[in-house]
């Protein structure tokens, strides 16, 4: 009786294992394809995570193509390349070396130990010095606290922006000019280019400005004009400035005036019988809507020294400083303190522009006469007489040429290369500056040339142009 009782418990036991043992074969197999799907989402989360690592605005911001061309053409250089690099706007310190008392007073301010923070708007003796530099070259009148010091003119410029601008806002800037397009990214402002054309040596015109003032924010100005080398003329900038003060008379009490920035950082180095203008000394009621770029950087050949400033209302001055203080974009403290004493010594400033001002025209000058000797032999060349800062204006219309080997040069990206390759010049196109890609126009920087090697640059370039057919 027992046996039986016995055997049928263990094969309800036997029953109950087995349904115990489906069902976890069930769970597992449910728990695995979960997993493999929670896996998959997972995976898919961080790859859709991969696609945006950083903001929009970084993942769309160019780096600087002169910077990327000029870092290329060095690294031709250090492999054994010869190559005359007039790509970037910097000066040679064996050739074009920083005042001597500059460099004695940037020694003397370490040694005083002048290393710590300086004030947030700048020490208060450069921005006096900064001040009576400023009147005597150009007659423009800021006081001291109309003065904000920074490492140099691109935190200004980027202070400015800063400032004057919210996402969406309208900035106005020529094309070909340095950069405006990358601040317009950096922002989410909405860029209007104006294209400038040869007849007007590439500087903006009143006529072609006009069209694009309603709702606009801020109109970006250079002269002496980075990349071409070309300035204003009276007229030319009296009727930009006119049209200015005419939009904001236009505009609502509650409406956001147009601002004016105004970059003159190369205004000291004007050659011959040219004359810098200026918006506030043409049109003086321009003051209350025009910022000032300006430093040493250029003036003094002093690109590495990050001094620069910007002068105009206080009240966007004492923003410009909010914003510049946040971000730690001060000049360093001895540079400042030694700047402040150069450029209160008359003398050497006066007797170092003069020079430096003769050194850099004997090579634009040069250049500038091996084209024009080129276009006289008939080959398509062209370069715009230089009027100031360190740079030429230079076209080269070798389009459709054939060289040598059979290539037909159909692109600005071809005839870059080719004079790069065959003659050795390298030298920067206006697309590199917002203009197209079809310009066949180009800028030549000095800042790193040797008188002695001009002859020897047009005996290469006149050879290159002479095995196109």
């Amino acid at each position: 009786m027992f046996f039986p009782r016995w055997k049928t418990l263990l094969f309800s036991t036997h029953d109950l294992f087995m349904k115990m043992y489906e069902f976890y074969q069930c769970i597992s197999v449910a728990f695995s394809v979960r997993l493999r799907h929670s896996r998959k989402d997972m995976s898919a989360t961080l790859q859709k995570s991969a696609e945006f690592p950083v903001s929009r605005m970084a993942e769309h911001l160019i780096g600087s193509e002169i910077i990327k061309l000029g870092n290329e053409v060095n690294e031709r250089i250090r492999a054994g390349e010869k190559i005359a690099n007039f790509t970037i706007g910097d000066f040679d310190p064996a050739v074009f070396p920083i005042p001597e008392l500059l460099l004695e007073e940037i020694i003397k301010a370490y040694r005083e130990g002048h290393t710590n923070y300086p004030m947030a708007n700048g020490m208060p003796d450069l921005r006096a010095a900064v001040s009576a530099w400023t009147e005597k070259t150009h007659g423009l009148r800021y006081a001291a606290n109309e003065v904000l010091i920074a490492g140099g003119a691109r935190p200004v410029i980027y202070g400015i922006y800063a400032t004057l601008l919210d996402a969406g806002d309208k900035v106005i800037y020529p094309v070909p000019s340095w950069n405006n397009n990358h601040y317009c990214h950096l922002f989410g402002a909405e860029g209007v280019q104006v294209e400038c054309r040869h007849e007007d040596n590439f500087m903006p015109t009143a006529a072609a400005i006009r069209p694009h003032l309603a709702g606009a924010r801020l109109l970006a100005l250079c002269s002496p004009q980075n990349p071409t080398g070309t300035i204003f003329s009276k007229e030319q900038l009296e009727a930009i400035c006119d049209l200015v003060l005419e939009e904001n008379g236009r505009r609502a009490a509650d409406e956001k005036p147009l601002y004016l920035m105004y970059d003159q950082i190369y205004g000291a180095l004007l050659y011959g019988e040219n004359k810098h203008y200026d918006p506030v000394s043409l049109r003086p009621d321009l003051r209350p809507y025009t910022i000032y770029v300006d430093g040493i950087s250029k003036a003094f050949a002093a690109t590495g020294v990050r001094v620069g400033w910007a002068l105009g209302p206080q009240s966007i001055i004492d923003k410009m400083k909010a914003i510049l203080g946040h971000i730690g974009a001060w000049s360093p403290k001895a540079e400042q303190v030694a700047t402040a004493r150069f450029l209160a010594n008359e003398a050497a400033v006066g007797s170092f522009l003069q020079s430096f001002k003769g050194d850099l025209l004997e090579r634009l000058q040069g250049i500038y006469e091996g084209f024009a000797g080129l276009k006289q032999e008939g080959f398509p060349v062209h370069c715009i007489r230089p009027a100031g800062a360190i740079y030429l204006t230079v076209q080269f219309g070798l389009k459709g040429k054939k060289t040598a080997s059979g290539q037909v040069l159909g692109s600005t990206d071809d005839v870059t290369a080719y004079i790069l390759g065959e003659a050795g010049l390298a030298m920067v196109p206006f697309s590199a500056f917002g203009a197209s890609r079809d310009s066949d126009w180009y800028r030549l920087s000095v800042g790193t040339c040797q008188v002695a090697a001009i002859d020897e640059i047009f005996r290469r370039l006149r050879k290159a142009l002479s095995s196109l057919q």
